[in-house]
């Protein structure tokens, strides 16, 4: 935290948040307001440095309202979910110390003082890539520990955040995260779970085929109300099969078994986005580029009898992909080269992005066309995707030291 010490003072905190990925979904609410959903789920948290957001929330006597600037544009901050976070986490408010200054902010102070909140994401917001997940979580995150937030019993800003966007909670934590549907109607045992740390499978690699980073035409806020109130495979999906998986899935992680964990997260993703289809009106989130994906991949699983590589697809075309290890890795990405080339005017500098150094890739190895290809009428589709990110499992949020806010303005930078 720091404070001005001249004239009206500003009191900052910045931090940084992850996204995640779901491997057993969610997708539908039974309650709106509270965010509660309809099934557990579990996600893996991907690398910061890859895909996270940045959020600096500052305070000031001399503000005078709430203001909200994302990726570099004000907006509206009268929203419910930013109504509801800023409501929660000012209500338990404690009294901080500024360590520069010794300046005391008290409980009472937090009442009347505005918030500038200044956010932006390194990767497309609203395409499909969780950025609601790590806005919300920085969001949260940060304001608590301006706040002086303490859990006061295990999960409390992780409740918090799930009020902003329901996945936001488990981008809370690290490496692979549980969110537990809870039970109680006021939502306090709805909350998300560190299952295992992100050195505990460090192995596993994931790669991003962004098919579109444009913003998507059905919301998962409205894609879920829909589902909820017309699909009866989405309620038979959620009472009889999630349950049962999520005791796989668990055993899966803890145990790295990459042919049940591949297994699982194919077929939840396929029958996530059946229940889309199971909706009326039906609900598109894959194109034709996913859907050869899905085909390059189960083609690849098939020829050699056991899951090389695993795919899942969250409400969005992109295509989230995992590989055991590096040396399968290696072997995804350069089908993904031979299925989906670069458009001619681009470079794989900027095709292939990420922590590609992991994996040791050269250029040269892009073009062979894969052994199960051979005999088929398999067709490469140059330019169909913006980009491909390399990736892992990363850690959660945490406090930066550089800031988006001007301690003497109280603006963004």
């Amino acid at each position: 935290m720091e404070a001005e010490t001249q004239g009206d003072w500003v009191a900052m905190v910045t931090a940084r948040a992850p996204t995640n990925i779901a491997v057993i979904k969610y997708w539908g609410k039974r309650n709106q307001k509270l965010i509660l959903p309809i099934n557990s789920s579990i996600s893996i948290t991907l690398n910061p440095h890859d895909l996270s957001a940045t959020t600096t929330v500052a305070v000031s006597p001399s503000f005078t309202a709430d203001r909200l600037w994302l990726n570099g544009k004000e907006v509206s901050i009268e929203g419910d979910r930013y109504q509801n976070c800023l409501r929660e986490i000012r209500s338990r408010a404690t009294e901080v110390t500024d360590p520069k200054t010794s300046r005391i902010i008290t409980k009472k102070d937090w009442e009347s003082l505005h918030v500038h909140i200044v956010s932006k994401n390194n990767f497309p917001t609203a395409a499909g890539l969780a950025s609601s997940a790590a806005g919300f979580a920085c969001l949260v995150y940060a304001l608590a520990q301006l706040m002086g937030v303490r859990e006061r019993y295990k999960g409390e800003i992780s409740s918090i955040a799930r009020i902003g966007s329901g996945s936001a909670c488990r981008s809370l934590y690290g490496g692979f995260v549980e969110w537990d549907m809870g039970k109680d109607d006021d939502g306090k045992d709805s909350i998300a779970i560190q299952l295992a740390e992100e050195k505990h499978w460090e192995d596993l690699v994931v790669i991003i085929a962004v098919v579109s980073s444009r913003r998507k035409e059905t919301s998962s806020t409205l894609g879920m109300q829909d589902s909820v109130n017309t699909s009866k495979l989405l309620l038979h999906r959620a009472k009889e099969i999630v349950p049962k998986v999520m005791v796989e899935m668990r055993k899966a992680i803890k145990e790295r078994d990459f042919a049940t964990f591949a297994r699982i997260c194919c077929a939840d993703s396929n029958q996530f986005h059946a229940t889309c289809l199971d909706t009326s009106p039906p609900i598109f989130y894959l194109n034709d580029t996913s859907k050869r994906i899905i085909s390059m991949v189960e083609r690849w699983n098939k020829a050699e009898g056991t899951p090389q590589a695993a795919y899942t697809f969250d409400a969005g075309p992109n295509a989230v992909l995992f590989a055991p290890d590096k040396a399968k890795a290696c072997e995804l990405l350069s089908r993904l080269l031979f299925y989906f080339p670069p458009a001619s005017d681009k470079k794989i500098s900027s095709y292939v992005v990420g922590d590609v150094d992991m994996l040791a890739f050269k250029e040269v190895d892009s073009c062979f066309q894969p052994p199960e290809a051979e005999g088929t009428n398999c067709t490469r589709s140059f330019g169909e995707l913006d980009h491909i990110l390399c990736t892992r499992p990363g850690e959660g949020p945490l406090v930066l030291k550089d800031h988006l806010v001007d301690s003497s303005t109280g603006l963004p930078i």
